[in-house]
């Protein structure tokens, strides 16, 4: 049986339009929105601003050997600040410990109020605080970030929110509504559906291959219709 191709080719181009079309679509819409917004802005760069740190000087620091008594496992030390005061952060296997560097003690977790506090210096802009929250169990927008850390949240319609380390005070990240809507797009984009990390998952290779499928077929379809019609005109 002898097999014509266009036909063929023409009912698995049609075919795989229908099955992968819409898919081919969300590439483009997602491809675009990642592209026309700054990753600089998805990063939440503009939300941040740099603290001014103060200059202190080292004889009314206590000495960071004598620090370093009170943490056998301590791994490495550094002066650090929390709210313009002097601290020396001590890392460890256990994670990192804030130390009073003009005492020496030990400082307990940050409290609210502290963590309001640093929010409001980190802040670019003078939106209020609409919540402060420990969270326990990490949102799907901090996976891969083990809690618990402060949450905060800015009132702005793009609703800027900052986790804090309880820890240490520091700013471990920043999201915003673009990045929420940016790492939506990305997932649709690489067809990860659970993790939304996974670049080479299986769906992604069977519909970058039923799309390129698809355009190479339409493409033969495409070279093949030109000859068929200059020879229709000839036998007019």
């Amino acid at each position: 049986m002898k097999v014509r191709w266009p036909l063929f080719v023409r009912r698995l181009h049609k075919w795989l339009a229908l099955i992968v079309g819409i898919q081919v679509v969300i590439w483009t819409l997602t491809g675009f929105y990642m592209v026309v917004i700054h990753i600089d802005r998805i990063h939440g760069d503009h939300l941040v601003q740099v603290p001014v740190t103060r200059v202190f000087e080292p004889a009314a620091m206590v000495n960071p050997q004598a620090v370093l008594g009170d943490f056998p496992d301590a791994t490495a030390i550094a002066s650090a600040q929390l709210l313009g005061q002097p601290v020396w952060r001590v890392e460890s296997a256990k994670g990192a410990r804030l130390v009073d560097a003009r005492t020496g003690d030990i400082l307990p977790p940050v409290r609210e109020g502290q963590v309001r506090a640093i929010a409001k210096k980190l802040y670019t802009s003078n939106d209020p605080i609409r919540s402060v929250e420990m969270i326990a169990v990490a949102p799907m927008e901090m996976q891969g970030r083990e809690p618990p850390y402060w949450q905060v949240v800015f009132d702005r319609w793009d609703s800027p929110t900052f986790y804090i380390s309880p820890e240490t005070g520091e700013l471990i990240s920043r999201r915003h509504s673009l990045w929420r809507i940016f790492d939506f797009a990305w997932m649709l984009h690489i067809m990860d559906y659970d993790d939304r990390t996974d670049v080479n998952n299986p769906l992604l290779r069977i519909g970058t291959w039923m799309a390129a499928s698809m355009a190479i077929s339409g493409a033969w379809l495409l070279f093949w219709a030109f000859p068929r019609r200059k020879r229709k005109k000839r036998k007019t």
